[in-house]
């Protein structure tokens, strides 16, 4: 793919003069209907020569209205984000739909840390195949992704630094242009390797001779602008309209929550002693993952007054006030639905040493999105990989990840419904759209049923939690919890 581009492409300046002032109107135009629009726009650059990246950018804030672009260069990763998984500050940058970003850098980072031997085969591998998990899931939410790879043969790059080195320009140039010119025989296989592996339909890489900078400016410009032109005329995809049809089982076929003993009850005494004594080692092992800084993410799901908020309280009592957050997860906001259905996880995950939280998670995408009707079944069908993945790239930044399902029967629903209409400061729980998700009960069942079975994997097993007896479920949890702290912490 590199030798191809190295073809001696040049743009004469007055013919650069002629197409330059249509080619701005356009992109003004497009960049305007876009803000009409309901997708994104994501602009990756990227390459061998950083120079040039650079002055594209440049070029495109010129050229557009740089007040409706956000742009990020992913340069030496910052304290906040050596603490969290690789991705995490791409998906920082996720712009809303109805807005372009540029995102310049950081995808060569990998290789060059390859090259000057800081990572392994492995390394790479698992960020390259995060990273077309990621380009997959913003293509498939409906992004437009554009992305340029500036190549500039090895001698003109030199030739470049040599100059830029004296006189003006010469605090652009630092030891990393030279290390990875002196890198390029051995990075560039890499480099083709990663192009090929990243090239997907409806996302190919653009790969720019960036010798002659006019060529570079208007082959870039031109690839945005026929690219978004393309999209801005095609029909937005059909929205869902009513619930999807679905399959539950009838009571002779088990599910995975049959497996569950909801008869388990804890006697007061046994409830105080056992809470007590798995309190005190919470705290206890809570301290060393701050002092080991390994980040800890848990997830709560279950039925409606399950007891999700009782443990939740339980869990939080023996953890030191600044060490932990809980982030209660409703229907997305206006803003929300604006991103990615994950944006909004990725964006509270937890620095290191620290808890996050979520009464409610991301499985609402295959739980209630999928009951209700709210996901296209394609949507939520490729969320179970979409999780797996964002869970994956969790535990490989070293962060410990607990999903609990707190269980209990429909009749015990009802009971606890009955309690919290005639208890004052219960009240505000229970609602007529309780009443209402209890009619699809068994629509329910079989998307957990499907749930656990698709995304309980080695690193973030399902946690079934009998809740029957609400005792059982807070001790069953702290001591589900401690155990995997203990753990992670001896791995670590």
């Amino acid at each position: 793919m590199l030798e191809a581009a190295e073809a001696g492409n040049r743009l004469g300046k007055e013919e650069f003069k002629e197409v330059v002032p249509g080619l701005r109107a356009g992109l003004l135009n497009a960049q305007f209907d876009l803000r009409k629009a309901d997708f994104p726009v994501i602009v990756f650059v990227a390459g061998d020569d950083r120079l040039a990246a650079g002055d594209l950018v440049k070029r495109l804030h010129e050229w557009m209205d740089a007040r409706y672009i956000d742009t990020t260069v992913f340069g030496d990763p910052r304290p906040e984000e050596v603490e969290r998984p690789r991705q995490w500050r791409m998906w920082r940058a996720m712009p809303p739909r109805g807005r372009m970003a540029i995102w310049a850098g950081g995808l060569m980072r990998m290789i060059e840390a390859r090259v000057a031997g800081q990572v392994d085969d492995a390394a790479l591998e698992a960020w390259t195949v995060h990273l077309e998990a990621l380009q997959a899931e913003l293509l498939a939410d409906g992004a437009l992704v554009v992305k340029l790879f500036l190549h500039t043969p090895a001698d003109e790059q030199r030739a470049r630094l040599e100059t830029a080195g004296v006189g003006r320009g010469g605090w652009r140039v630092d030891e990393r242009d030279w290390a990875m010119l002196e890198a390029n025989s051995e990075a560039r296989p890499l480099v083709e390797r990663f192009l090929r592996r990243t090239s997907a339909p409806g996302a190919p890489w653009t790969v720019i001779e960036a010798t002659d900078e006019r060529h570079r400016d208007v082959t870039a410009s031109r690839t945005i602008l026929d690219a978004l032109t393309a999209r801005l005329a095609t029909p937005p995809p059909e929205s869902p309209s009513a619930p999807v049809e679905m399959f539950s089982p009838g009571p002779e076929q088990a599910t995975v929550l049959a497996s569950v003993d909801l008869s388990a009850r804890l006697s007061r005494a046994d409830y105080r002693k056992r809470l007590e004594k798995a309190q005190a080692r919470l705290h206890d092992l809570a301290l060393r993952a701050r002092e080991a800084s390994l980040p800890v993410v848990l997830a709560f799901e279950g039925w409606d007054a399950a007891g999700k908020g009782g443990v939740i309280r339980r869990c939080t009592v023996p953890l030191e006030v600044g060490d932990y957050r809980v982030i209660p997860v409703a229907a997305p906001t206006t803003e929300e639905l604006r991103f990615h259905y994950l944006w909004r996880f990725w964006r509270d995950l937890p620095p290191a040493g620290q808890v996050v939280i979520f009464d409610r998670s991301w499985y609402g995408r295959v739980l209630v999105e999928r009951v209700e009707g709210f996901a296209t079944a394609p949507a939520w069908q490729r969320a179970y990989d979409e999780i797996n993945d964002f869970e994956a790239q969790l535990v490989e930044a070293g962060c410990l990840v607990q999903k609990f399902w707190l269980h209990i029967s429909p009749d015990e629903q009802m009971t606890r419904f009955k309690a919290r209409e005639i208890t004052p400061y219960k009240k505000y729980k229970i609602t007529d759209e309780d009443y209402r998700n209890r009619e699809r009960w068994g629509d329910y069942e079989a998307a957990v049923d499907q749930m656990v079975l698709r995304t309980s994997t080695d690193i973030a097993p399902w946690h079934l939690v009998s809740a029957e007896d609400k005792q059982n479920a807070r001790v069953e949890v702290l001591e589900t919890l401690t155990a995997g702290l203990k753990a992670a912490l001896k791995h670590r």
